[in-house]
């Protein structure tokens, strides 16, 4: 019988925060501490899963965990990321709704771990198989390569993603993966060149210098030694927890799992290389005649390393870091750089080219594991990117603003599609819809991204006017165009409320986000979005011989110059946003809230503070508030009569009418308020947590009552069944006791009587032992003396006979004892039946040579006649061959033992059956008796050619072997003789009679 379950057994504190009451953000708080201080790290809203990061591990991800809630409702068990994948992959396969994963929260709150967790399950539950196994394995191992170029440690998370990931997994009518495909968003690039303090660069650097071999370090021109490279942070170059060496081994084993080739991998390798290598070159100024100042490479040895790797011109590369060529329609002006401007150059070139790389790993991720079926695939999507960022004050720049705005369209995509399904559901279930009221924060994302004010739109409007642009005249504008709006603040704007506001600085912005206020630092933002790379950098990588160089830089190519200045970063992610957002608007959204519990990455740690300020930007009591403005609680007629059928005496135990008529029966009887629910098609609604904490006090209780019911019962069912048993028991021991006792009383008398009876036997067979002996005694005298007199009667009467013929008498009895022991012996020893088989018993007597010799020739006449009565006419005629030819050669031949084993076949070369011969066959009109392939002796020059030989009943023909012609036609009387060699050859020779006074001689051998 399977036991049912649901969301609300053995809850520690609430496990649907839609359910908490009364709802404040003291309460909200109070119970994600509560569940987290006894590992309960998952939470509910409604369908959104809350996770906090335990920072450590945890017995909750088995694979009996997953069986666990493999097909399972998703309130049926305790709050858990399986169940929200196993509904997504569930809702996909079964009911062919496209699904996409919303995975949120700030660096180090968990958001990898729990994308990870997704595919893992959804790996272990769709289904088997060598193609799809080979599939689940690169989807999966594509995370590590993508980890190593893309992750790196922060003062906030060991394994911080340094870019936004989405990924679409393709599966097939049966829910079998099929592929994938994998976008990506806002690499932080800038972290190449500079990291904070207590910060590292990417992975892969440190990967390469701890894990590759000498010979590899070597080729790729690298040392072992962080401190070499000025782009490597020493501070924190080693992490604790951290094998370095070991996720390098891991990494390019995931290379070759998804499908890199080795040379792809070691141009790969090359590019980070020279990465590290750019980051050493130094500049010095070098005063020209004009006056101008130029720079030029301190030392050429790291430049002329980084040029070997990339295959490029030395002079070339030096020149790009000297000189800017600046083109205008059909003018070419070239400028000098100064040192600042060669060091700006240097760090665009890397960031430009570890960028590019990462952008050419997730392209050719794609082309391995995506999916080559034409047909259409229902696609599950997995997004894992920032949350919401807002640092320290005049710490957060163009970055954080552009995660932000990532993050107001994601919530802004979040309500709406929270309400649609809300909706969507009340209306399918038939419930009257009730608009709620909740915060629209279009009127932010418009600020951000409108086409002609939007903040987006006038920084790159600011970023391509002719003249003097720097982030103050950035600022002005935006105080110019924005004063009035009410979600923007800055001191120098026309709104005189904020200029005597000394927490806002002169040289930021801020924004009133749904999180709450941010405040932006302008410094950097028209460069960063800029994201400048020189021309000539551009067409000097494109010059390099290395194969993977030219694909990253296809605008250094002279031949396809473009004039237009490339699209800036914000345009660029503005479009990337709104592509991923009309990409979930298609599919049924599922959200995955993470949350950070501290700041020191340590386990049993829960800071309120941050968790606070976690809740508030992700939005998590809005989210409450509008799932709780209808109906709190929703549950399917089934399960709620289920759960809570033992609360009256009409339901309890079994209720035979439909499910909802048990239920209305259920709330009859307990008085509840009908304002308090409704009903449903196929659900129960209720309005206010407090009902439903009413009905499970009541079926607390009732539980309680019950379980004293049973155990009263079972307690007096216990004791009756313990006193049966001692009575029973009772019963048993005395019967026991008593047969025991009979049975000793019994076996003593027995073995009394036993003594006596022995004894009197005893006196009873001796006196008959003694009388028996003397009888005995007088019956053997008796008959030796009759004996005695009846021998000394015979003696006299037969002495004169005994005389004369005792002697042969004798012999005759011994030689015919004799014979009969030999022909017994001899019956005995026979040898085998195998007419080869010369072994004879020996002769015991001399005198028996004679009919031992005889009989040992009848014996072997007899065997070889019952031999010979075994063959068939077919075998008398091969062993009649066998006999001539034993005649011939034998003794005389050295190859002839080995060749006895073999049948005399004849038309070895099959003339009849082989199309090739059939018209040489057809030209013979005798039988041929041997035909098979012989190599003819040319006396003159010791040469040989094949030759078919045929033999028939009247003639020798040898033909040509390739064309079947008849060479030689030789009738058989006029053949002399046949010669042979005595050695292992196959020579022999035709001597033929005496033609024109000479004798003629064919040399042929096999």
């Amino acid at each position: 019988m399977e036991v049912k379950t649901s969301l609300l057994d053995n809850m520690i504190g609430v496990g649907d925060m839609v359910l908490l009451e009364p709802l404040s953000e003291d309460s909200f708080l109070e119970n994600l501490k509560k569940r987290f201080d006894h590992n309960e790290i998952y939470t509910y809203i409604g369908s959104v899963v809350i996770s906090l990061n335990p920072y450590r591990s945890l017995p909750i991800y088995t694979p009996d965990k997953v069986e666990e809630y493999r097909n399972r409702n998703f309130y049926e068990l305790s709050p858990h990321i399986y169940a929200l994948a196993d509904e997504a992959y569930r809702s996909l396969r079964d009911q062919d709704k496209d699904q996409c994963i919303l995975i949120t929260g700030e660096s180090g709150a968990g958001k990898t771990e729990a994308s990870k967790l997704v595919m893992s399950y959804v790996a272990a539950v769709c289904g088997k198989g060598q193609e799809v196994n080979k599939v689940k394995e690169q989807l999966l191992q594509s995370n590590p390569v993508l980890e190593a170029f893309g992750n790196a440690k922060t003062v906030r998370n060991d394994n911080s993603s340094r870019f936004g990931k989405y990924m679409d997994i393709e599966f097939d009518f049966k829910g079998d993966p099929l592929g994938g495909v994998i976008s990506n968003y806002l690499l932080e690039k800038s972290r190449v060149v500079k990291q904070p303090r207590g910060e590292r660069n990417f992975h892969i650097f440190y990967q390469l210098l701890s894990g590759a071999s000498d010979d590899m370090l070597k080729k790729l021109k690298l040392e072992r030694d962080f401190s070499k490279y000025n782009y490597l942070s020493l501070d924190s170059a080693t992490v604790s927890g951290l094998d370095d060496a070991a996720n390098f081994r891991t990494v390019r084993n995931a290379m070759q799992i998804v499908g890199f080739m080795e040379d792809e991998m070691q141009s790969v390798l090359e590019l980070v290389a020279a990465v590290l290598k750019l980051g050493n070159l130094d500049f010095k100024p070098e005063s020209r005649c004009n006056g101008m100042d130029e720079s030029r490479v301190k030392d050429k040895n790291d430049l002329k390393e980084m040029c070997e790797l990339l295959g490029i011109e030395q002079s070339v590369l030096e020149r790009a870091f000297s000189y800017r060529t600046v083109e205008a329609k059909m003018e070419k002006v070239s400028t000098t750089l100064n040192v600042a401007q060669a060091y700006y150059a240097r760090d665009a070139l890397a960031k430009n080219l570890y960028s590019r790389l990462f952008s050419w790993l997730v392209t050719r991720i794609n082309e391995s594991i995506r999916a080559q079926a034409k047909t259409r695939h229902k696609v599950m999507g997995v997004l894992d990117i920032y949350g919401f960022e807002i640092f320290e004050e005049t710490d957060n720049s163009f970055e954080q603003f552009i995660i932000n705005y990532c993050n107001e369209k994601l919530q802004q995509i979040f309500i709406e599609l929270t309400l649609r399904e809300e909706q969507e559901e009340y209306v399918r279930e038939g419930i009257e819809w009730t608009n709620i009221e909740y915060f629209n924060n279009a009127v932010i994302c418009d600020l951000i991204e409108n086409n002609q004010n939007g903040i987006l739109a006038m920084l790159d409007e600011e970023c391509l006017r002719p003249g003097t642009v720097t982030d103050e005249t950035f600022l002005d504008k935006l105080n110019t165009i924005c004063a009035e709006h009410q979600h923007f603040e800055s001191r120098l704007n026309k709104n005189s409320k904020f200029l005597n506001d000394h927490s806002l600085p002169h040289n930021c912005f801020r924004i009133q986000h749904y999180a709450g206020k941010v405040l932006y630092r302008v410094e950097g933002f028209v460069d960063k979005n800029n994201d400048l790379l020189y021309r000539d950098l551009s067409q000097a990588m494109y010059k390099a011989n290395h194969s993977l160089i030219k694909q990253l830089f296809p605008e250094g190519n002279p031949a396809k110059v473009n004039l237009k200045r490339p699209p800036t970063a914000g345009f660029q992610f503005r479009a990337s946003v709104g592509t991923l957002m009309g990409n979930l608007q298609t599919k049924n959204p599922n959200y995955i809230r993470c949350i950070k519990p501290n700041d020191k990455k340590a386990a049993h740690i829960f800071t309120d503070s941050l968790v606070r300020h976690q809740v508030r930007y992700l939005g998590l009591m809005e989210n409450v508030r509008v799932r709780r403005a209808g109906y709190a609680f929703r549950q399917a007629y089934e399960p709620c009569l289920e759960r809570y059928k033992m609360l009256c005496k009409n339901t309890w135990p079994h209720w035979k009418g439909p499910a909802r008529q048990g239920v209305e029966v259920l709330m009859t009887d307990l008085q509840v308020p009908a304002e308090e629910f409704a009903y449903g098609r196929s659900k129960i609604f209720i309005r206010n947590p407090r009902t439903l904490f009413f009905l499970e006090e009541k079926r607390k209780q009732c539980l309680e009552d019950l379980a004293t019911l049973i155990q009263k019962i079972y307690r007096g069912w216990k004791c009756r069944s313990h006193f049966l048993l001692l009575k029973k028991s009772e019963i048993v021991v005395a019967a026991w006791y008593r047969r025991y006792a009979q049975q000793k009383k019994y076996q003593k008398i027995k073995h009394s009587t036993t003594v006596v009876q022995s004894y009197t036997r005893g006196w009873q067979a001796r006196k008959l032992l003694r009388e028996l002996k003397y009888q005995k005694k007088c019956e053997e005298a008796v008959t030796t003396i009759a004996a005695f007199w009846h021998g000394t009667q015979v003696r006299r009467e037969y002495r004169k006979f005994f005389r004369a013929n005792a002697g042969r008498k004798i012999y005759n009895f011994t030689i015919q004892r004799i014979m009969q022991k030999y022909f017994l012996g001899l019956k005995s020893n026979l040898p085998s039946m195998s007419p080869i088989d010369k072994s004879w018993p020996a002769r015991p007597y001399s005198f028996l040579e004679g009919v031992h010799a005889e009989l040992r020739r009848i014996f072997h006449l007899w065997r070889c006649k019952k031999y010979r009565s075994q063959f068939t006419e077919e075998k008398k005629a091969v062993y009649e061959e066998k006999l001539e030819a034993s005649e011939l050669f034998k003794d005389k031949k050295a190859l002839y033992p080995s060749s006895v084993s073999q049948t005399f076949k004849g038309d070895y070369l099959e003339m009849v059956k082989n199309p090739k011969y059939q018209k040489l066959s057809s030209a013979i009109d005798e039988k041929i008796l041997l035909a098979d392939v012989v190599n003819k002796i040319n006396r003159a020059n010791g040469k040989s050619s094949p030759r078919l030989f045929l033999l028939t009943k009247k003639s020798v023909i040898l033909a040509d072997q390739k064309t079947g012609q008849v060479k030689t036609s030789l009738p058989l009387p006029d053949l002399s003789s046949v010669s042979t060699s005595t050695q292992s050859d196959g020579f022999f020779a035709l001597k033929l009679k005496e033609v024109r006074r000479k004798w003629f001689e064919v040399y042929l051998f096999f």
